[in-house]
C-alpha cells in the first residue's frame, strides 16, 4: 500500500507527543514493506526537494514551513504520488483542507491523525474535525473531543498507543520498590496528591522512586522533605527508555495522578511490566481507561484512597512483565491502522 502523510512541521521543528505518534506509524508501515512518504516543510540542510532517514522518505513541499505556500503546493504534490491513502496531522487546519483536495485528486481517502495536543481553537477545530473520511484519536477522551469540534461517531475510531513488547523482555529488572511514578515534573504533574497519599503511610514500610524532570522538581523535592518521607522517596531525573523498563518491572505499583493526559503512555509501558495500576480520576486524563476492566488496577479519587490503594496492591504477587497488554504492542496496534485503511478503500 502507498501512504502519503502529511505534516508541514514534523519532529525536527515541533517535538510533541502528537508529532511522535503521527512519525511513528509511517515508519512501522515501512518496517512492513509497504511504501510511505511523509510531505512536510523541510527540515534537512540540502537542496535536495527529498530525504531519507533511516529508511523513512521525507517530501519538501516548501522550504521551511511557509503555510500558505505550504497548502498551495500540496495538492499537486500529492496527486502525482498517487496515493492510496492520504493521513495528515490536524495542525495547522488549513493543512488538512489542503490534504483534503490532493486526497480528492488522488481519489484517496483523507484520514487525520488527532493526538489532542493540536493548538488548535474555534472555527479552526471545526475544520479540521469535519473535512476527513476518518479521525483517529489515542483514546475516548479525545473522541469526545472531536466530536464536540464537529465530527460524527462514525467518522471517528479510537486507536491506542502502542509499545515494544520485546523490549520490555531484552531488560532486567532493577531492585524491587513499592511504588513508581513517571511523569515531567511540571504544572500537570499534580505529584502533591502522590506525596500526600505516601505521606498517610509514613509509619510503615515502602520505598518510591519518581522519574521525571522540570520546573516543579526543586519545589516537588522541598515538599517531599516537608513531608518527613525523603528518606524512602527518590528523584531519578528523565531516564531513558531502557532504564525506564527496568524501574518498571521492579516495580510493585505504578501511580497516575497528572492532570492530563491524552493517552497515559507510562501507565500502559508500567502495566506491560506487571505494574498494579493506581490511578487517580482527572477529567482531563484517559488514564483510567485503560484499567477500566483490568483486575489489577485500583481507581481512586484523592490521596487517602490512593495511600489505602498501596497497602491492597500488596495482596497481588509482584509480577515483572504481563501479556494481557500484548494487544498494544506496535505489531498488533500498526494492523489496526491497515484495518482502517482497507475498509476505507473497499
Amino acid at each position: 500500500m502507498r501512504v502519503a502523510f502529511v505534516a508541514m512541521e514534523t519532529s525536527q521543528r515541533a517535538d510533541s507527543p502528537g508529532s511522535r505518534r503521527f512519525e511513528r506509524i509511517p515508519r512501522l508501515l515501512s518496517e512492513r514493506g509497504h511504501e510511505v512518504t511523509i510531505f512536510c516543510g523541510q527540515w534537512w540542510d540540502s537542496y535536495d526537494d527529498e530525504w531519507t532517514v533511516d529508511g523513512l522518505s521525507y517530501r519538501g513541499v516548501t522550504l521551511g514551513t511557509a503555510l500558505s505556500s505550504f497548502c498551495t503546493r500540496l495538492p499537486a504534490l500529492l496527486a502525482a504520488y498517487q496515493p492510496d491513502v492520504v493521513h495528515a496531522r490536524p495542525a495547522p487546519a488549513k493543512q488538512v483542507l489542503a490534504a483534503r483536495a490532493g486526497s480528492r485528486l488522488a481519489r484517496a481517502p483523507l484520514f487525520v491523525e488527532w493526538f489532542g495536543d493540536e493548538p488548535l481553537a474555534g472555527r479552526q477545530r471545526r475544520w479540521a474535525a469535519s473535512k476527513p473520511t476518518r479521525i483517529f484519536t489515542p483514546s475516548q477522551l479525545v473522541r469526545t473531543q472531536v466530536r464536540e469540534a464537529g465530527a460524527n461517531g462514525d467518522q471517528t475510531l479510537v486507536i491506542p498507543e502502542s509499545i515494544d513488547i520485546e523490549r520490555i523482555q531484552s531488560v532486567d529488572p532493577a531492585e524491587e520498590i513499592d511504588v513508581v511514578y513517571a511523569h515531567p515534573l511540571d504544572e500537570s504533574a499534580n505529584i502533591e496528591d502522590f506525596l500526600l497519599g505516601l505521606a498517610e503511610l509514613r509509619e510503615q514500610g515502602w520505598s518510591a522512586t519518581i522519574i521525571g524532570d522540570g520546573p516543579k522538581r526543586a519545589e516537588y523535592e522541598q515538599e517531599v522533605s516537608d513531608l518527613r518521607i525523603g528518606d524512602r522517596v527518590t528523584f531519578v531525573g528523565a531516564c531513558d527508555r531502557e532504564r525506564r523498563l527496568e524501574i518498571y518491572r521492579g516495580a510493585h505499583a505504578f501511580v497516575q495522578t497528572a492532570y492530563r493526559e491524552h493517552f497515559a503512555t507510562e501507565l500502559l509501558w508500567a502495566l506491560a511490566c506487571g505494574c498494579i495500576g493506581i490511578v487517580e480520576y482527572q477529567a482531563e486524563s484517559s488514564a483510567h481507561e485503560l484499567i477500566e476492566n483490568y483486575d489489577r488496577s485500583y481507581r481512586v479519587t484523592d490521596p487517602q484512597e490512593l495511600a489505602d490503594a498501596i497497602v491492597d496492591a500488596g495482596e497481588f504477587e509482584h509480577q515483572t512483565e504481563n501479556n494481557e497488554w500484548d494487544s498494544y504492542d506496535h505489531d498488533a496496534v500498526i494492523e489496526q491502522y491497515l484495518d482502517a485503511y482497507r475498509t476505507q478503500r473497499s
